[in-house]
């Protein structure tokens, strides 16, 4: 084989070819006449556009306006001790907006100053310390990307396909970028007395949500943040502060930190034994499963993302994490899972963060059953529904990381299925 049969046809070759057969062919990028949006002068570029400082703090574009959280009204009985969901199927990247970032609240998201907050550290240390906010920030800092996820994103399906829409399946999720003081800097101040094994971390609001966790985690990589993708807390992620745990169910993340506890035991609070555990097949209760396992979505095509152009050229894109590190390859079946290709890692790959991934393909207009298949730097294989099956049951509703399947019909909608 030739030096250039090796690297294929030169950038301008292909454009050239493109110009006069791939791009007429497939119909992208193809005038039939004049197209007035070219030919005419429009309003936009015959008038000033706003001043600016028409929009002192920037906001979408009402274009953009259907790019917002959503809840299931059925879920909760309550929207106060509630869940929405983040339009993953919408976005592209890996990083959330904070306004797009799906919330979780056990009592409602609550309005507390920097100038009112205070964190205290108790329990097994050398000297109980009470530290507020700008004491915080003298400390110092660091940054890191991080994926939270809900244990129970994907919950709703255990039983079946049954909600419409990549942002209700699996849009309990976000990733950011987080500033804030490690966790092991505050517990070295106070001094963490050689009997502490465990930490409890407490809300300050009203649910006074709690969770335990071993010292080596808070020790390790726990963040107590600040910032997330360079500014201030919003209100329902936390703000002034909260607790930034990598790789771990998005219910350890707390907010609105008040307390950190040391203990030599856990504390076993509500949120870890009557929720957060994972109903085994025999009724029994697994506990202290704070690892999200490696797990992908294709986020488009999907339910709300349909295809719209037509066969030819179609870009198949999505979202890959794992909290026991980085995310090593992602495969993409259309047909169901039984064959497969590998897919493009796009952007820069981090671990315990979202990971974009894409796959170009040519698409016939016949109908497929497209999957998405992670795994990590850890050898774990993303498993299918019926894999998780035989070794859970049916009775869970956390830790769901199960291959999602989609039904893309030949008209380019597309329906949330499960293969017999």
């Amino acid at each position: 084989m030739s030096e250039t049969e090796k690297k294929g046809p030169s950038r301008r070759a292909v454009l050239g070819a493109g110009l006069a057969t791939g791009a007429l062919a497939a119909g992208m990028g193809r005038a039939e006449g004049a197209d007035p949006l070219i030919t005419e002068v429009q309003d936009w570029a015959s008038s000033f556009g706003d001043p600016v400082d028409a929009a002192p703090y920037g906001t979408p574009i009402r274009f953009e306006s259907h790019v917002v959280r959503r809840n299931v009204e059925w879920l909760t009985e309550s929207p106060v001790s509630s869940i929405n969901f983040t339009p993953i199927h919408a976005l592209e990247g890996t990083i959330t907006p904070q306004g797009c970032a799906f919330e979780r609240h056990h009592s409602g998201a609550i309005e507390l100053s920097k100038s009112d907050y205070r964190l205290m550290i108790s329990g097994l240390v050398e000297r109980p310390l009470v530290f507020t906010y700008e004491d915080l920030m003298r400390f110092p800092r660091t940054v890191t990307t991080a994926f939270c996820e809900c244990a129970a994103n994907g919950g709703m399906e255990w039983g079946g396909a049954q909600l419409e829409g990549c942002q209700f399946t699996q849009g309990m999720i976000h990733n950011m970028e987080y500033t804030g003081v490690p966790l092991r800097l505050l517990l070295e101040e106070a001094g963490v007395r050689p009997e502490g094994k465990w930490v409890y971390a407490e809300g300050a609001d009203a649910s006074s949500n709690g969770r335990s966790m071993p010292l080596e985690k808070a020790m390790d990589d726990v963040l107590v943040a600040f910032f997330a993708n360079g500014e201030a807390l919003r209100k329902e992620n936390g703000y002034p502060v909260r607790l930034v745990v990598p790789g771990f169910e998005g219910n350890m993340w707390v907010k609105w930190l008040r307390r950190i506890g040391v203990y030599d035991q856990a504390v076993e609070g509500r949120e870890e034994t009557s929720k957060y555990t994972d109903l085994m097949t025999d009724g029994s209760a697994r506990k202290w499963t704070w690892v999200m396992d490696a797990k992908s979505v294709i986020t488009s095509p999907s339910p709300q993302a349909p295809i719209r152009h037509g066969k030819g050229p179609l870009v198949i894109t999505g979202l890959a994490w794992s909290g026991h590190g980085r995310v090593d390859r992602v495969d993409v079946s259309i047909d169901g899972g039984r064959n497969w290709r590998t897919a493009r890692l796009s952007g820069d790959v981090k671990p315990k963060a979202l990971t974009r991934f894409h796959l170009d393909i040519d698409w016939d207009g016949s109908e497929m059953l497209l999957q998405s298949r992670a795994m990590d730097e850890t050898g774990y294989v993303q498993p299918t529904k019926d894999q998780l099956r035989e070794i859970r049951g049916l009775n869970n509703v956390y830790h769901n990381n199960s291959i999602q399947t989609w039904w893309v019909r030949a008209d380019g909608e597309v329906e949330n299925v499960e293969i017999a």
